[in-house]
């Protein structure tokens, strides 16, 4: 059984992204935190932190290491984080002198906030390309229905005649808004967590700041100085995602209510009813309204978990562990289901 309708068994097939869902898999986050600990002791022992054995011994280990997920699951009901149990485990298999090095100087934020921007980072491309091919799609609809005409309704009541081309501009000039965020986003928004115990680095002394920066440049992410109660990027993040899914959602609005009233619109691929053949619903508009109210709540909690109490809040993380992955599974399934309502107007005004 799942609670959750992004990996339900059939739900999924209504609200689910594939693509979305393996960089919020299990799996990419063991994977993103065994990248954490390969690039740490590489750049511990560029800086003469640890030695260059020990470095390369964690290294293959970490290219080969599997670990016990129910010795990880119990573990992390435990310890309130995976990370101590992880690295139990991965000290086991590294073995000998070199086990000493493993995860030497961090803390448990810092590998999982750092395997959490490992894996928001390629989520940006994914959908910075969506929205790109989204407004390609408003672009090519405008090119042949633009001219067309359109009742124009302000308070859901008739207003004057527009053009098509008024309705399309309306869905597509904010979506170019987001991809733009997001691209500046991806400069700045994107830093390695290292700060270990406190924040403070306080076991790496004077080379504190020279293994922060060569760990940032192996994992290919921004250099910033400990952020692990500053909470501004993830929520910066999720506000923007929520501003599409939000966006979507007036698209999906719009496709439904030109469907009920007929006339102006033909949709192709539309659900069909068990109790009515004749009907063709709109699902896929349907569902972008459902998500877009799904990610307004969301945001709200994400914006909750900005309150961290002194140097680390366990209760304010654990929120948005809960919050944050099904905020960007909506969004990201906004997107698919964008993509292919707008491959399915057939027609569009008058």
């Amino acid at each position: 059984m799942s609670l959750s309708a992004f990996d339900h068994p059939y739900l999924s097939g209504l609200v689910g992204d594939e693509e979305t869902g393996r960089l919020f898999s299990a799996e990419a986050e063991i994977k993103a935190m065994l990248a954490f600990e390969d690039a740490l002791a590489g750049a511990e022992e560029s800086a003469g932190v640890i030695p260059a054995h020990a470095a390369q011994t964690i290294s293959a280990a970490c290219q080969t290491f599997v670990p016990d997920l129910e010795r990880l699951r119990a573990g992390t009901g435990l310890d309130g984080v995976v990370v101590p149990e992880l690295v139990r485990q991965l000290r086991q298999a590294v073995g000998g002198e070199a086990a000493q090095y493993v995860h030497f100087g961090a803390t448990s934020q810092d590998v999982i906030d750092t395997a959490l921007v490992l894996r928001l980072k390629p989520l940006c491309g994914l959908f910075n390309d969506r929205l790109f091919s989204i407004e390609n799609a408003f672009e090519e609809m405008d090119r042949v229905f633009g001219a067309r005409s359109l009742m124009g309704r302000t308070r859901m009541q008739a207003a004057i005649p527009i053009s098509v081309a008024d309705r399309i501009r309306a869905w597509r000039e904010p979506l170019t808004r987001y991809r733009r965020r997001l691209e500046n986003f991806s400069t700045t928004g994107f830093a390695v967590q290292f700060g270990g115990a406190a924040g403070t680095l306080e076991k790496l002394g004077e080379k504190a700041e020279l293994v922060r920066k060569t760990l940032a440049f192996r994992l290919s992410l921004g250099d910033a100085a400990q952020w692990q109660s500053q909470r501004d990027r993830v929520v910066e993040l999720g506000g923007i995602l929520t501003m599409i899914s939000g966006s979507l959602g007036k698209f999906g609005q719009d496709v439904a209510l030109l469907a009920q009233m007929g006339g102006e619109i033909e949709l192709a691929g539309g659900g069909g009813s068990s109790a009515m053949a004749h009907k063709q619903n709109p699902v896929a508009a349907e569902v972008l309204v459902a998500l877009a109210r799904f990610n307004a709540v969301q945001i709200s909690a994400l914006q909750q978990s900005m309150v961290h109490e002194q140097e680390r809040s366990g209760a304010a993380w654990t929120l948005e562990w809960l919050v944050l992955p099904p905020l960007v599974m909506a969004t990201g399934t906004a997107l698919r289901l964008a993509a292919e309502l707008a491959a399915n107007i057939r027609s569009l005004g008058r």
